[in-house]
């Protein structure tokens, strides 16, 4: 199995264990989308400011990395062509669940974002990203694929991890890591991630993260800052993660 079959078995496995990113909405969320009374995440506590979307309706969202049934039937509901793309199975029928109850129409489409998006060139006016790139080694070359999907003047709105969760222990009180942390190379880490079966998961840089999109070409609009939502550095609010507005 490469990395990517694993974390793609792992996150099967968490959704089915009542993961938080992994439960699908209810009617009742969808109904109140309906009537414009909505919020997503791109990180684990703050909202998305309604601001960053612009109009949705009759746009064309790609859901990247966010199947699951929680993000997608709301841009329906709020009147976008919505294509969700996932590489686990369970997140997927997660959207398919959603969509067939509500009566609208999405694309499902499983694949490994490690690749090449199976669009055309300037496809998308809108794709939301939330925190997903953790599990994959390169996030470059997603940017780039990211850029070359969205039409000129398109959003990327996405969700990234700092590296603070990678060099503490447990307990979040103890620095143990060295960067990166990449369980390919360093057997004492993937051992980390096995015990807690947190499937395979790397740290980036800022570089890699803001740098990565300035040099695929979008310019960055805007930005926060996110915590855990749980845990000592939550309590200390420290940030962990970064959300990003970006135009093509």
């Amino acid at each position: 199995m490469n990395y990517q079959d694993i974390n793609a078995e792992a996150v099967d496995r968490w959704a089915e264990n009542g993961w938080e990113w992994g439960q699908p909405i209810g009617h009742e969320e969808y109904a109140a989308a309906l009537r414009d009374n909505w919020n997503v995440k791109l990180t684990p506590v703050k909202w998305v400011p309604h601001e960053w979307f612009g109009e949705l309706k009759g746009k064309k969202v790609l859901g990247l990395a966010s199947g699951g049934g929680q993000q997608m039937p709301i841009f329906a509901a709020l009147g976008a062509d919505c294509t969700v793309f996932d590489y686990s199975e369970r997140q997927l029928a997660s959207e398919k669940l959603v969509a067939e109850r509500e009566g609208y129409s999405i694309e499902i489409i499983r694949g490994d974002m490690t690749q090449p998006l199976p669009f055309p060139d300037e496809s998308f006016d809108l794709i939301f990203h939330p925190v997903s790139n953790c599990y994959v080694k390169e996030v470059k070359p997603i940017w780039k694929e990211c850029h070359r999907v969205l039409k000129s003047g398109g959003l990327l709105l996405s969700g990234v991890d700092y590296f603070i969760n990678f060099i503490v222990d447990l307990d979040e009180k103890t620095i143990i890591n060295r960067l990166p942390f990449d369980p390919l190379a360093n057997e004492e880490q993937r051992r980390q991630l096995e015990s807690c079966d947190d499937g395979m998961q790397f740290s980036h840089t800022l570089e890699e993260q803001i740098n990565g999109q300035l040099e695929a070409g979008f310019t960055l609009l805007n930005l926060y800052e996110d915590t855990n939502g749980s845990g000592r550095l939550h309590e200390l609010n420290i940030p962990t993660y970064l959300a990003m507005r970006s135009r093509k």
